[in-house]
């Protein structure tokens, strides 16, 4: 799962960085609007936090004109003002949930979590394959009932292959979904990670390479 934190707060980024990437999350930061909009021009993102009131472009303005460019990331809106009438303008503008300040990490982590699972089509928070069953929700994965001791980016490769049911995935929306935008696109990471990942999951393998375009979880 890739994530966006749009926030102006230097120390509250560095704690969400932190907290989402242990999460097992690939997280980016942007501290005002205008950069968070560049940042979408050229990233895919699974869910966006979205500070609401930014210094430059305001929060607003960023949810209005990812909505309006149709097929967008869901956003989970952050604010110090957590009225009913916030909460309700905030919804109407399009944003997808809402947290007022302060809040609790783990319900955060949760909301981006369930926000996640609402992508289209929707994907139920336990996804399975033969006997190959991964818990986004517990972040666990299992195989013929003996639980894998994945890292957090094998196990999103896993998330992500078995997200896209059958089809293939390249290597390159691998490396967008899995890791951050400081990830050398030249590297051979994807490779590596595949190669450790597909040794855990033992044999018979059920992670197939498409010569030419990328990877899948073959049928069962």
């Amino acid at each position: 799962m890739r994530v966006l934190v749009v926030e102006d707060q230097a120390d509250l980024v560095e704690i969400l960085l932190e907290g989402l990437r242990a999460e097992g999350m690939a997280v980016d930061a942007a501290f005002g609007g205008a950069s968070a909009l560049e940042q979408l021009a050229v990233n895919r993102y699974d869910v966006v936090v979205l500070d609401r009131d930014l210094p430059d472009v305001h929060g607003d303005q960023v949810c209005t004109e990812l909505v309006a460019g149709g097929a967008h990331p869901r956003v989970l809106m952050l604010t110090a003002a957590g009225t009913l009438g916030d909460r309700v303008e905030g919804l109407g503008l399009g944003a997808d949930d809402y947290l007022a300040k302060p809040f609790a990490f783990a319900e955060l982590v949760a909301r981006i979590r369930a926000l996640a699972r609402r992508s289209n089509p929707a994907l139920p928070p336990v996804l399975a394959h033969g006997d190959l069953t991964v818990d986004t929700a517990r972040r666990v994965a299992t195989r013929a009932l003996r639980r894998l001791d994945l890292t957090l980016k094998e196990f999103g490769v896993l998330e992500v292959l078995l997200g896209a049911r059958g089809a293939v995935v390249t290597s390159e929306e691998l490396l967008e979904r899995v890791w951050d935008a400081h990830t050398d696109p030249f590297t051979n990471t994807v490779r590596v990670t595949m190669m450790r990942l597909r040794r855990k999951l033992g044999e018979p393998g059920v992670i197939d390479t498409v010569p030419g375009a990328g990877y899948r979880i073959g049928r069962p």
